[in-house]
């Protein structure tokens, strides 16, 4: 499956965006479909992740309360929606699939075998 991030922008804080991850080459509802961030300088850290099975979500706490996850599976997409973003929030996001991930390691980047390329997000003070 190859996975194309888009969406990201300049926007103040306080302000909302939303991530898009449009998957091809197969339908995404077989994936758990997961998101990262990354500033220059540090790891690849979790934000969010859509199980296959349900639908079920899961956050990290720095966003918990303010980001959600949806998919369309008829447009074989899952969108991020960020709101109250805040200046911390910045770095370059990316979305991430798995066909099999569990619970306990959703948060590892080696758990996610498809990357799609990344979309800046900007928060300014």
């Amino acid at each position: 499956v190859q996975l194309q991030a888009s969406g990201g922008g300049l926007v103040h804080a306080g302000g909302s965006l939303r991530l898009s991850c449009a998957a091809s080459g197969r339908s995404s509802r077989t994936y758990s479909v997961a998101w990262f961030r990354q500033v220059p300088g540090k790891e690849r850290e979790f934000v969010g992740v859509v199980f296959r099975t349900g639908g079920a979500t899961y956050f990290a706490e720095s966003v918990k309360g303010r980001f959600t996850l949806s998919r369309d599976n008829a447009k074989n997409t899952v969108y991020l929606q960020m709101n109250s973003l805040k200046p911390e929030d910045t770095a370059v996001y990316y979305c991430a699939a798995s066909e099999r991930v569990i619970y306990s390691t959703v948060h590892r980047v080696a758990s996610y075998y498809y990357w799609g390329q990344g979309t800046l997000v900007t928060v300014s003070s």
